[in-house]
């Protein structure tokens, strides 16, 4: 019977602590994205407003930082980054590919590494 006690109790326990990972509903990220003019900040912001769950993104020319919030209950950056790729603009981890780059506007066209 104390062996079936604790095995529930176990259980329990373990049920009680996944459930306290949740996810912020306000979480702040910076990352990296590559870009030179208005035109680029208009559609960077464009592409990271179109992921639902992105509440706040702001992306300064002179620094190439991307400040965002955003529910993690909805989206990841994995997810911003991707979505900023297929607009056009290189991130740490997502890169665009070399037909939608070449469709940017020449004075969009950044040096790619």
């Amino acid at each position: 019977m104390k062996n079936v006690i604790m095995v529930l109790l176990v259980a329990l326990f373990s049920f009680t602590a996944q459930a306290q990972d949740k996810k912020n509903k306000n979480a702040k990220y910076e990352t990296e994205v590559s870009g030179n003019c208005e035109h680029c900040k208009k559609r960077i912001e464009k592409a990271a407003f179109g992921v639902s769950g992105v509440k706040s993104a702001t992306w300064d020319i002179s620094t190439h930082k991307l400040n965002l919030i955003l529910n993690e209950e909805k989206t990841s950056p994995t997810d911003v980054k991707n979505a900023i790729a297929k607009a056009g603009h290189d991130t740490d981890i997502a890169k665009t590919t070399q037909d939608v780059y070449n469709g940017l506007p020449m004075c969009c066209k950044y040096e790619r590494n």
